[in-house]
């Protein structure tokens, strides 16, 4: 029986119903690493640094590896209240970065992970062909992601020919940043992913890092997202990751784009990266998403809380999400993160309306902070009151896949991750 459901009647919801969340940008395979960065290694720490931490476990990385971590963060996220998550898929090789006998091993261990889940998948396999501008050849950790337009279309389509129709899976391509790709590639993997399917999603990211946009600048002579604007349309298909950095001219000039803001305020936060201007972009009811990226959080309370936070430390103001039309700063981030976030996986997701798939989150209402209000009211507890997970059960496709805060896969699910844990540990 469904939780709260009346006997021989309609089923009840044990407390406030809220659509699904969709985790618009994630690396899987990085959970692995979450919580592990935070000595100080170099006396100016920040993103590079990291990163070279992050390549480490890279070179360390197999196929079951790969599944064991991805299987257990989507038990995770649908436990937190993601329904959908969108992989930035670019661990394509062999450690050596030698292509496996079968291209997609890799991509096929994380469609195995979101089916053993439940979570809804948009795959992007990640294009990723330079280690730097100027045609930087890549590193050695680098070369388990070399990929081109041909590998990429060529994924997609084996893929899509195995596994679709599934109205739970989606394709989108993902060229990986400035630094990662040219013009000449950059414009011909979008219009082959337009030719195999005008709707298919384009993510990639943008404004990251405040040095990458003055090497950009440095390179090209412009910013990274004008130089993207300069050769293909970016549209309401694309979603712009790490938009930290873009300008209020750049916001401006993307206003009827229909592009959504791909936000990840944890890790943004966590790699020091930068606050993005939220404000314009609200107040001009541009779309926008929330994404996990390197899973040091995988709750989509904690991505909203840290957006909304950050936006109060910049402006030195409360109640920021939120104006006279729209007072309610918790329903303005979950509703708004949630439509976002089903435009850029370009799922049937983000909304409680009939045409919509049944991706539910129905918060605990018998929660002790929760006596005596409504539905409105615990949303805002919900999300800035404390790190308890209050998410009851969830619902992927109708289907009941967390069940009083439990999933039925999470104990076979971390067992695996453990071994894979140690594993990997052992061998640092």
């Amino acid at each position: 029986m469904i939780p709260g459901a009346v006997p021989g009647g309609e089923p009840v919801a044990a407390g406030p119903v809220l659509p699904g969340m969709s985790n618009v940008h994630s690396h899987a395979f990085q959970r692995a690493m979450a919580g592990l960065a935070e000595f100080r290694g170099h006396p100016t720490d920040d993103f590079w640094t990291w990163r070279e931490e992050m390549y480490r476990l890279v070179t360390r990385l197999d196929p079951e590896d790969v599944e064991a971590i991805a299987r257990h963060l989507y038990v995770e996220m649908l436990r937190h209240g993601y329904t959908a998550v969108a992989e930035f898929h670019y661990l394509h090789h062999d450690r050596d970065g030698k292509p496996y006998e079968d291209r997609a091993e890799m991509a096929n261990r994380i469609l195995a992970a979101a089916g053993n889940s439940g979570i809804a998948l948009t795959l992007l396999p990640v294009m990723y062909a330079h280690g730097g501008f100027g045609h930087k050849p890549l590193s050695a950790a680098q070369k388990r992601f070399s990929s081109d337009p041909a590998f990429v279309m060529g994924l997609i389509e084996e893929l899509s020919t195995f596994n679709l129709p599934d109205p739970m899976l989606r394709f989108g391509v993902a060229p990986h940043s400035v630094r990662a790709v040219d013009a000449l590639l950059l414009t011909e993997l979008v219009e082959s992913a337009a030719l195999h399917d005008a709707t298919m999603p384009v993510h990639m990211h943008v404004s990251e890092q405040a040095g990458e946009v003055a090497e950009c600048v440095e390179t090209h002579g412009t910013t990274p997202l004008a130089w993207i604007r300069d050769l293909v349309t970016v549209d309401e298909r694309w979603c712009l990751i790490h938009g930290t950095h873009l300008t209020q001219i750049e916001q401006r000039q993307l206003d009827g784009s229909g592009a959504v803001a791909g936000l990840c305020p944890v890790t943004e936060a966590n790699l020091g990266d930068g606050i993005f201007e939220f404000v314009p972009w609200f107040e001009s009811r541009l779309p926008w998403a929330i994404g996990g990226d390197s899973h040091v959080s995988v709750s989509p309370f904690e991505e909203l809380r840290a957006l909304e936070y950050s936006q109060r430390l910049r402006h030195r103001a409360r109640n920021i999400v939120a104006d006279e039309l729209s007072p309610d700063v918790a329903g303005n981030l979950w509703l708004g993160a949630a439509a976002g976030g089903a435009q850029a996986l370009s799922q049937a997701t983000g909304s409680i309306e009939v045409g919509r798939r049944a991706d539910l989150v129905v918060l605990d209402g018998k929660d002790v902070d929760f006596a005596g209000l409504t539905a409105e009211r615990m949303l805002g507890v919900a999300l800035f009151s404390g790190n308890a997970n209050r998410v009851r059960d969830v619902y992927s496709a109708g289907s009941l896949v967390v069940r009083e805060g439990h999933h039925p896969n999470e104990e076979p699910a971390a067992a695996s991750f453990r071994r894979a844990l140690e594993k990997l540990r052992a061998a640092a």
